[in-house]
């Protein structure tokens, strides 16, 4: 085999596309890559113009980049990307490193190229997806934000801040800690703390005061959690809200919640205390006090529920660990207490563990103690079963009283919202809807006029 021979199948084997090209760029040779690449047989390419494949956005770039190597004085090569007209008419994107080195041997100019397709791709998804990126956090009305591990270096910061903490990006650029001089005093020792908690590589959850303006200050709240490399913090992210508004609707509920409480209980003793006198002084009163006591009585245990609805909103609630099996029992030996004449009747319970918030129990209550005050005799009956499932853990609560109205039912699977025009008759079953919805479970109820109420909460389980 001759040595062109051995030349020639060395270049077929190759990745790239080997061509040669004459001074006015058309092919003289091609190697066999230009089938795999382009799709093309090289002898279909030679004798055509290199420049007649290009893109015609690109083919004015290709013609002056092969112009200049070419005829540099001395040695140049010049790379140059660009798109490839393929066999079937698609567009291959090319890589091309063209230089004005030849001799007599050679008869032209070598041009290599390797296709690049792939990387231009993966690069415009990079383009695009951080071009999404930096519009959202443009709009987003959230402190979107980046540092280093020590506070010393800020990385990035969306406009928002400049609306919440008063002071300009460019400002904070300068001094990463400037965002401090805007934190309220009394709370500054809590956000110093918090930040040495992230350079140290714990997340945070913390809301604090800042005054964005003289004699004016807003609440925040902040999520923000380190991120590692090898064991080691090497920025820390998060972001900041302003919550203002809901800070101030819940110091409203609970001043409400305080002034209605006190009032009620105190209106109410005084007509207490009046039914009192007309059961002594009146005869044949005792009949109609006997109702009074019952609503007013009624009223202080709406009140109760309500104090309980109002820390459901207004305290964040964590998710603590519960031994439902343990829950489920205490709650039916208080009903039994409370309500000897009920029956409430118990399958066996099994043991689960479930994530949620501690006022859990007050549901569980709930809904047995509704099924025994709905009963339409004085022998409520009421069955109470606990099953565990690879996922969740269930609980149900059934009776064989009339259907629940479907105004009382659908506030538990949460269908309806309270309006002037629709609502519940009390505030048990929102009661019940909250712990679940916080504790991350759901609702179901299952209501017929031959079986009665079944009342079926599901909550994600955790591992014992």
């Amino acid at each position: 085999m001759e040595q062109s021979e051995q030349l020639g199948l060395l270049l077929d084997r190759t990745q790239d596309k080997i061509a040669l090209l004459d001074e006015r760029g058309t092919f003289t040779y091609v190697n066999e890559a230009a089938r795999r690449i382009l799709g093309f047989a090289p002898d279909d390419l030679v004798g055509e113009s290199a420049f007649a494949y290009v893109h015609p956005d690109e083919r004015a770039l290709v013609r002056q980049s092969f112009a200049q190597a070419i005829e540099s004085d001395g040695f140049a090569e010049e790379v140059v990307e660009y798109r490839h007209r393929s066999a079937d008419g698609s567009w291959v994107w090319v890589e091309s490193r063209m230089s004005n080195l030849t001799d007599a041997a050679l008869d032209g100019f070598v041009v290599s190229s390797r296709d690049i397709t792939d990387r231009v791709e993966a690069e415009r998804d990079r383009a695009e997806s951080e071009s999404h990126r930096k519009e959202i956090a443009a709009v987003s009305g959230d402190v979107l934000w980046m540092f280093n591990d020590d506070w010393s270096e800020l990385l990035f910061v969306n406009p928002a801040y400049e609306e919440i903490y008063g002071t300009s990006r460019e400002a904070l650029q300068e001094d990463p800690t400037a965002f401090f001089e805007s934190i309220h005093d009394a709370d500054a020792p809590r956000v110093k703390e918090a930040m040495d908690l992230l350079s140290a590589g714990t997340a945070v959850d913390i809301e604090y005061r800042v005054s964005p303006s003289e004699g004016d200050h807003s609440w925040v709240w902040v999520q923000a959690e380190p991120i590692t490399v090898d064991g080691e913090v090497v920025r820390i992210t998060g972001f900041t809200r302003d919550v203002t508004n809901r800070r101030r609707r819940e110091r409203q509920l609970v001043v409400m919640d305080n002034l209605l409480r006190h009032n009620l209980r105190n209106d109410l003793n005084v007509i207490f205390g009046k039914t009192d006198i007309l059961e002594s002084e009146v005869p044949g009163a005792a009949e109609h006090t006997a109702v009074i006591r019952r609503v007013g009585e009624a009223l202080l245990e709406t009140a109760e529920k309500e104090r309980g609805i109002i820390k459901l909103i207004t305290e964040q609630q964590d998710r603590v660990r519960i031994d439902l099996e343990q829950v489920v029992g205490e709650c039916v030996a208080d009903i039994r207490d409370r309500y000897p004449n009920a029956t409430v009747e118990v399958s066996a319970l099994e043991s689960v563990t479930v994530e949620a918030c501690t006022e859990l129990q007050l549901a569980v209550v709930e809904l047995i103690e509704n099924a025994i005050k709905h009963a339409a005799d004085g022998e409520p009956s009421v069955r109470v079963a606990l099953r565990a499932t690879p996922t969740e853990a269930v609980v149900v609560v059934r009776d064989d009283h009339a259907p629940i109205p479907s105004a009382e039912t659908d506030v538990l699977t949460g269908d309806h919202d309270m309006s002037s025009v629709y609502h519940s008759t009390g505030l048990g079953f929102w009661l019940v809807y909250w712990c679940v919805d916080i504790s991350g479970g759901s609702i179901a109820v299952s209501a017929d006029p031959d079986d009665g109420n079944e009342i079926t909460i599901r909550l994600p389980r955790v591992s014992d």
